[in-house]
Parts: structure tokens; C-alpha cells; sequence
């Protein structure tokens, strides 16, 4: 039995990814930081993944809000990871992510990754209207991702990429003597009053 790295094999998959789809083409792995946080309920019903921006729309770093006549300056934190700087952190749930069948694990990874701005600024994917993160419907959003992930598995050509998402949190405890993965606390906005 042998260790399995939850983080190191969400890694290989995300860059294999995002070479191989087209709509995902943009954006670069060295920039996202990729961890696993624990649900506090079991079952497949919440959330299964969470991706944090650092950055604000167009990619800046601050931006100022004005509340009467009183200005804020938020920012974004920096987070570094081998002298590289972040510009996304992504969290996977588990166990709740890793007890989903294989292709709803997928349309998880895609749907966050779906959310990075073209422009891998730092700032999301931003559609018209008041539902900017997901457009008009997020289950026609999450049908395309689908579509992706359909289109990903038909001419997916690395199955060793996929064995760690065979199965469920239960099994890959059984195949392993141990899962170790990037934890990471959630970035905060710095806000200071001008």
C-alpha cells in the first residue's frame, strides 16, 4: 500500500487539462494553488469545490469602495508558493468531492476551472448580468462543463491520471495506507479606511 497525494494528483490533472481542452487553454496551473478541505457533513449533497479569486475584476490587486463619505481600500492577499505568485486558490471538499461518481468529480474540477478569467488575471470569469459568476443558469453552466468533461473523456488519452477519482473516499482509504494533501487557509481581503 502506498501514500496517495490528494493535492499532488489533482495537480497532474489540472495541468493535463488544461492542455488538452481548448476552452481551459488559458489558464496557467503554475498559478493555482490546489488544496482539500473537510466537509463537516457527510453525503454528496453541498458543495464540492471553491475557487478564491486574488485578484478583483481586470485583474487588480485593489480597489477602492466609497460608504458616504468614507473610503475603503480593500486588497487582496498575496500568497506565494515556490516564489511564484498565486493568483487563484482552489478547494476541493472531501470527503463529499471524492464520493461522487467519476464524471461529476470531473465537471467539479471543470466548473471551478471554467471560472478563471480568459485572461488568468486573478479575477473570475465574468458573465452579463446580475448572475455574473455563472450567467443566466447554473445548470445550463454546469451542462456545458459536462459537455467539456464528454469531450475531455473521449479522447482522454493518460488513464493514470484518473485512478486516484475511481471511487470513494472509502475506497482510496482501503487502496492506501495513508492521504496526505495541501490544506490551506482561506485568504482574507485586507479593507483599511483612507
Amino acid at each position: 500500500m502506498s501514500v496517495l497525494n490528494l493535492t499532488g494528483e489533482l495537480e497532474r490533472l489540472v495541468a493535463h487539462i488544461v492542455g488538452q481542452v481548448a476552452e481551459l487553454s488559458h489558464i496557467d496551473p503554475g498559478r493555482l494553488l490546489l488544496c482539500v478541505s473537510t466537509t463537516r457533513s457527510g453525503g454528496i449533497r453541498g458543495t464540492y469545490a471553491k475557487i478564491h479569486p486574488l485578484r478583483f475584476a481586470g485583474g487588480a490587486k485593489s480597489i477602492e469602495r466609497r460608504r458616504g463619505r468614507t473610503v475603503y481600500v480593500s486588497t487582496m492577499p498575496t500568497v506565494i508558493r515556490r516564489e511564484v505568485e498565486m493568483l487563484y486558490v482552489i478547494y476541493f471538499l472531501v470527503p463529499r468531492f471524492l464520493d461522487l461518481p467519476l464524471r461529476e468529480k470531473l465537471i467539479t474540477v471543470f466548473h471551478e476551472l471554467y471560472h478563471i478569467s480568459p485572461a488568468c488575471d486573478g479575477d473570475i470569469r465574468r458573465f452579463p448580468g446580475k448572475n455574473y459568476a455563472h450567467g443566466s443558469s447554473t445548470k445550463r453552466y454546469n451542462a456545458y462543463m459536462g459537455t467539456l468533461v464528454d469531450a475531455y473523456l473521449a479522447g482522454h488519452d493518460r488513464p493514470e491520471l484518473l485512478e486516484f477519482l475511481a471511487g470513494s473516499m472509502d475506497e482510496l482509504r482501503r487502496r492506501h495506507c495513508s492521504l496526505v494533501a495541501r490544506r490551506f487557509r482561506i485568504p482574507r481581503i485586507r479593507t483599511d479606511r483612507r
